[in-house]
């Protein structure tokens, strides 16, 4: 299940951040499950009917853009997936592995196309019609080349997701296949042989 939130609140102190989130999810949460928040799997903790809140440490603060979260900010929602329930998607796990800006946004037919910008050491996970989640939302890889990624998004995705709101500049978290980075190990362990 899948939901847009508001962050109610974020107190910083000098051992993390709390974030406090309204969600019509929170209904559907006890304290110690786990929801993502743009793509960053987190841990609710005082959830009640209204929302829930979660501690942020500073692993993910440096890794992931909830270090600029603001009160007020709409962020994308996950529950994790049930084992009794159909996969409708890529396998995303809610592990960021780093931060990418958008460079362009330009509109075709009834699509969006955004362009991101990220890290080599990322990109090289990254395949042309391949998985990767940005805040969160599983896409298709449209485009790849040496420092920047493409996804064109339908209008349900774009109606959804914060990814509506993508202007150039913004910064967004990203998960790379994580098949592809077992397979780079598995490959290099048996070249090393």
């Amino acid at each position: 299940m899948a939901d847009l939130g508001t962050v109610a609140a974020v107190d910083a102190a000098d051992d993390g951040v709390r974030l406090r989130v309204t969600t019509a999810l929170a209904g559907d949460l006890r304290d110690g499950d786990s929801i993502a928040v743009n793509g960053v799997c987190l841990t609710a903790v005082g959830a009640d009917g209204e929302g829930f809140g979660a501690d942020v440490m500073h692993e993910t603060l440096r890794r992931s853009s909830l270090a600029e979260v603001a009160p007020g900010a709409r962020v994308n929602l996950e529950l994790p997936l049930r084992a009794d329930e159909r996969l409708g998607g890529h396998v995303v796990q809610g592990h960021v592995d780093g931060l990418g800006a958008v460079r362009a946004v330009r509109e075709e037919g009834f699509a969006r196309v955004v362009t991101i910008a990220a890290d080599p050491a990322l990109l090289r996970y990254v395949v042309e019609k391949g998985s990767i989640a940005v805040d969160g939302v599983s896409l298709t890889v449209a485009a790849v080349d040496g420092d920047a990624f493409s996804v064109s998004l339908i209008p349900e995705t774009l109606e959804r997701t914060t990814l509506g709101d993508a202007a150039p500049g913004t910064p967004v978290n990203l998960e790379v296949d994580v098949l592809a980075k077992y397979v780079e190990k598995l490959v290099a362990h048996a070249n090393a042989r």
